[in-house]
């Protein structure tokens, strides 16, 4: 079985400055490391790897080549190979650039039984690029996936959250998944592969690398959404502390509720 995972490189802080012109995060500079939701996407992988021998796991990313270690990290978890798409073009892309990128990596990557995906980024938060990306390709695809509870030779079984109520469903192969933080505890890098695994694992695509590549589709200027404002929440300290008997707490409380015109 060959599996994909995307994979991401973050912000590791949240004091991360906001290009007031195109609304993009200025990543350059700032503290760095893996998506902490992709950390259960290649866990997912790895388990699915050792039940099915044979198999394949592979990880693609998009960004600027400061992403290389955060693709060798994921081959000391335990990936195979790993690619990295990076190319000016492909910068200041939304959710729908992305998703056309990281697609038409995945199919320059070649065949994949599965891709799996974190369920979001914590610098984007939309959870959106892993059904997108299944659109794209035309396959089957389930978000929120709890577990993955049997592996055929022409589909898989998973589990998965729907808010409300649990859901398990056959799909059929190839698929895509996206993995909820709480399905399983991710690995730690292995020492002994990081000192046998040389940067040169990393393969770097650009644009140039792909044969009808719509460039009118990649980065700024082919994403259909823009961030117009990025701010802080408004931190409020002030508080009222109420004293008395529940008939006094009632009233009082009804009266700064008036006052304010809550009610």
């Amino acid at each position: 079985m060959n599996i994909v995972v995307c994979v991401k490189q973050v912000p590791g802080t949240s004091q991360v400055e906001v290009d007031p012109v195109t609304g993009v995060l200025k990543r350059d500079g700032v503290e760095s490391k893996l998506n902490p939701y992709d950390l259960f996407a290649l866990e997912t992988a790895f388990r699915i790897k050792e039940k099915v021998g044979g198999s394949l796991v592979k990880t693609v990313s998009m960004g600027p080549p400061q992403a290389i270690p955060t693709l060798l990290e994921t081959v000391y978890m335990g990936a195979d190979e790993t690619y990295l798409l990076s190319d000016r073009k492909f910068a200041g892309a939304d959710d729908h650039a992305t998703s056309y990128a990281i697609k038409s990596g995945i199919e320059k990557i070649g065949d994949f039984d599965l891709i799996i995906c974190g369920k979001q980024t914590t610098d984007g938060d939309t959870a959106q690029v892993g059904p997108e990306v299944a659109e794209m390709l035309g396959i089957e695809h389930v978000t929120n996936v709890l577990s993955v509870d049997n592996i055929g030779k022409d589909s898989i079984t998973v589990t998965f959250n729907l808010d409300d109520c649990l859901q398990t469903q056959e799909m059929k192969l190839p698929c895509l998944i996206t993995v909820e933080k709480d399905s399983c505890t991710p690995r730690l890098p292995s020492y002994k592969r990081k000192k046998n695994t040389s940067e040169d694992i990393v393969k770097v695509f650009s644009s140039a690398d792909f044969e009808n590549l719509d460039e009118s589709r990649l980065g700024l200027k082919g994403s259909p959404t823009q961030v117009e404002r990025i701010f802080p929440p408004e931190k409020n300290s002030d508080k009222q502390i109420l004293e008395g008997d529940s008939k006094t707490l009632s009233s009082k409380l009804a009266e700064i509720l008036e006052n304010k015109k809550f009610v």
